[in-house]
Parts: structure tokens; C-alpha cells; sequence
């Protein structure tokens, strides 16, 4: 639930993104969970040294402010198989 709130969101701020999937990208899973230590669903990398896990509708919304988008339009989706976000 927390990743389709996040799409939705950033999709009504108009923040373009790219969804990557770590249940089938492994690098992507290793920099979310051992680069950035993060284990919930879902994490959005604007930068190195600006991202955040969960729904953040705040951080959204500072984005937005900013202006800015995410780094290569990043978002990374940290999620296994047999979970469904």
C-alpha cells in the first residue's frame, strides 16, 4: 500500500519516476538495503544524500516545492516476491 500511495503522489505532483523493482534488480537491492540501510517499502532516492523510506507525503511535497525530480527519475521500490505493497 505505502508504494501505490507513493505513485500516486508523486504522480500528482508531476515528479517523473522510475520504478525499480529489488526482488528482480539484486545491485538495486544491495545499494537500498546495504548502501542506504533500508528495509521498508518503498524508497525514493532523489540523490545520495537525499532519500527516505515509507510514504513520506512531506518529503513529496518538498520535491515538488523544489522543484526537483529524482536523480535519473529514481525511485527505488525495495520489495521481495512474496510481498505485495
Amino acid at each position: 500500500m505505502p508504494c501505490k500511495m507513493t505513485y500516486r503522489a508523486l504522480d500528482k505532483a508531476g515528479i517523473t519516476y522510475r520504478i525499480v523493482d529489488v526482488a528482480e534488480d539484486a545491485a538495486a537491492r544491495e545499494y537500498v538495503t546495504d548502501e542506504l540501510g533500508y528495509s521498508q517499502a518503498p524508497v525514493v532516492v532523489i540523490d545520495d544524500q537525499d532519500h527516505w523510506s515509507g510514504f513520506r507525503p512531506d518529503q513529496i511535497s518538498r520535491i515538488a516545492q523544489a522543484n526537483r525530480t529524482p536523480a535519473s527519475g529514481t525511485s527505488v521500490t525495495p520489495t521481495r516476491k512474496d510481498q505485495q505493497t
